[in-house]
């Protein structure tokens, strides 16, 4: 039998991977629904994603976190469970509604005295992080507007140690990667992004293509070298 490959079925498998393997995440679970109560953009990362992402922190070994894109913390809570409770994570965004969820959801998952919420713009606030001499994180993952993502990599370089992993999110946007002349300043972003990870002899990355129930994309990931 010839299995049709339609996004409804790419869901599916997301559907039944998350059923039969976060069963027992039920905190993630609880500020999901929290953020869809509040009508939050539906473009935080799938629950299977989240759940890649509290692996890597635990496998990393990760105690201090940075996060830029807050949006309903659901992927800060992920994130926070996983570095423990001795952990730090510092996440920024510059949207007061949707850090008014934020907070919420922190409440909601118990980690909210180990994570900080920074207001502004991102670059700006890396900047300030990289200013005060705040230690380097463990663990970066870059989930703001991909038009940056060059000066976020470079700022997260300044803020990074030998060992550091360092996450992006969407980086396949449905295949528009491939267009070299695209006239959307995301894909031009995440291009130049590429180029300067495979240009910096300071990281070591790679990147894969997802489908499921947030569609066609993607993540990097690279490891600041020793």
């Amino acid at each position: 039998m010839k299995i049709q490959i339609t996004p409804e079925r790419y869901v599916a498998v997301d559907d039944y991977f998350s059923q039969v393997l976060l069963a027992d995440d039920t905190i993630p679970a609880k500020v999901l629904a929290h953020c869809e109560a509040h009508a939050m953009p539906a473009i935080q990362v799938a629950p299977n994603q989240g759940k890649l992402l509290n692996l890597l922190v635990r496998m990393k070994g990760a105690r201090r976190i940075l996060e830029l894109g807050t949006l309903g913390a659901y992927s800060t809570v992920w994130m926070a469970l996983g570095m423990g409770q001795d952990g730090r994570l510092v996440t920024l965004d510059f949207d007061e509604n949707y850090l008014k969820v934020a907070r919420e959801s922190l409440r909601i998952a118990g980690v909210a005295d180990r994570v900080e919420i920074r207001v502004g713009r991102a670059a700006e606030s890396m900047q300030a992080l990289i200013d005060e001499g705040a230690a380097p994180f463990d663990f970066i993952f870059l989930d703001a507007d991909k038009e940056n993502n060059p000066q976020y990599l470079a700022l997260a370089l300044k803020l990074s140690a030998p060992g550091t992993v360092i996450v992006a999110d969407n980086v396949v946007r449905q295949g528009q990667i491939l267009d070299a002349h695209s006239d959307g300043g995301n894909i031009q972003g995440l291009r130049r992004f590429f180029d300067d990870m495979a240009g910096n002899e300071k990281l070591s990355a790679t990147a894969f293509q997802t489908v499921g129930s947030k569609g066609w994309d993607g993540l990097s990931v690279a490891i600041v070298n020793s």
